[in-house]
């Protein structure tokens, strides 16, 4: 279990380079630094008190969050291990508890890349963990209303993290607005190694989210690690399969978001189907999150580097298609879905959780982003957009344009074919 927080760990730094990959060279800073700023953020306030709200016993019939009798892990220090019986350390489980709330705030990030106000963002992510996440995580593991009710199936979060995060985004981006320019500029992604290098630490740490979610090293943990790989393989196949017969050619940001659409999908289902059945599922996410990502352009919301159409879509592919492929066979504490003989009773349980967390967190996300709009302003200026977000909020370019040596190409004007040429291209850029 201390392996596998550091791993998901990890996960956010490596979302940090696959997003800052994705976003423009002017702004590849500030999106990095919202990942960062997540870690601090959400880090201290999941001791202070929103793993209390999240896994402590919300009292009689309450089902909806949990109580604060744990704030500030007042006493768990002493506590030798969960009373689950798998032996943890009380403070590892918040430990990796906390990472999961730290990358499922970051996620939303990526969305409104390029116009954020940085202040704005630090308070948005201190209260959607607060109102959205912690509650949403009690209702499906900290003995809420849908895992004590309902009974669906999540094994990793895709109703907690993924669908959470996605739809989350979707509500914010209708409160932002789009990027100045966009979508007749395509803002390219202005650095794919990083992008590359990114989805390679996601994979990388997915392991820990997925397998260590089993809180054992045991049969379950070997289930949901063999599901996790097989699955993000099929799934950046199947991404890049459809660029070829759409497009005519295969990429590398393809690649890296079908691996990243794979792993979401297979988060809530890892330790619930069969290797062949997660083979499936992969196919069918990489192939499904490949359209899906188109849908902003039809629809007219500016997702700037793909939230929705991976994560809220990979989300709901992954958990509901547990109430197909689920089957006992691998966990006994799983359940048939329809293709194993369990009839519609799965799906319907799997419905009910997935439609729950989209309602409920695109409404208090919207309320949280229009109120922090209405205050202090959850935009930037449309000066410091244009001229780039990354000097405007943390005074630092992460390239620096105007460093050349003597005689260069560049210097010379020989590339870029004059100076005036060359201040183009840097600002552009």
């Amino acid at each position: 279990m201390l392996a596998s927080t550091a791993l998901v760990l990890l996960m956010t730094p490596g979302l940090a380079f696959f997003y800052g990959g994705m976003s423009r060279a002017k702004s590849v800073l500030n999106m990095m630094m919202m990942s960062f700023v997540s870690i601090a953020v959400v880090g201290m306030a999941w001791v202070v008190y929103a793993y209390s709200i999240a896994f402590h016993d919300g009292g009689g019939a309450n089902k909806f969050i949990g109580g604060l009798d744990d704030w500030g892990l007042v006493g768990l220090e002493k506590t030798a291990t969960l009373d689950d019986g798998t032996g943890i350390p009380s403070l590892v489980f918040v430990a990796f508890q906390a990472t999961f709330a730290i990358i499922t705030v970051a996620l939303i990030s990526g969305a409104i890349a390029d116009r954020t106000k940085f202040g704005a963002w630090v308070v948005f992510s201190l209260v959607w963990v607060t109102l959205v996440y912690a509650p949403i995580a009690h209702w499906v593991w900290g003995g809420g209303w849908i895992m004590d009710k309902v009974k669906a199936l999540d094994f990793a979060g895709g109703t907690v993290v993924h669908i959470n995060a996605g739809v989350a985004a979707l509500a914010v981006v209708l409160v932002l607005g789009k990027r100045r320019g966009w979508p007749k500029d395509p803002m390219r992604p202005h650095n794919l190694p990083f992008v590359l290098l990114g989805a390679g630490l996601l994979f990388f740490g997915w392991f820990g989210f997925n397998a260590g979610s089993a809180l054992a090293a045991n049969d379950i943990a070997g289930v949901a690690l063999i599901n996790t790989m097989v699955a993000t393989c099929a799934a950046g196949f199947g991404w890049i399969v459809v660029e070829k017969l759409r497009d005519g050619a295969s990429t590398t940001l393809g690649i890296a978001s079908g691996f990243v659409a794979g792993l979401v999908a297979i988060t809530p289902a890892c330790a619930f189907v069969t290797p062949l059945g997660a083979l499936v599922l992969g196919l069918i996410a990489g192939a499904v999150c490949a359209f899906a990502v188109s849908l902003k352009y039809k629809l007219g919301y500016d997702d700037s580097l793909d939230v929705v159409g991976v994560h809220m879509v990979g989300g709901i592919i992954g958990a509901l298609l547990i109430g197909f492929l689920g089957s006992t066979a691998v966990n006994p504490a799983g359940a048939k879905g329809l293709f194993a003989g369990g009839g519609l009773d799965l799906l319907g349980k799997q419905a009910i959780a997935v439609v729950a967390t989209l309602v409920y967190s695109f409404v208090v996300t919207f309320i949280i982003a229009k109120v922090i709009d209405l205050t202090m302003g959850f935009r930037i200026d449309a000066e410091d957009e244009i001229s780039g977000i990354d000097s405007a909020a943390h005074a630092e370019t992460a390239y620096d344009f105007g460093t050349v040596h003597a005689g260069s190409a560049i210097s010379s004007g020989t590339l870029a074919g004059s100076g005036s040429d060359q201040t183009k291209v840097e600002a552009e850029a």
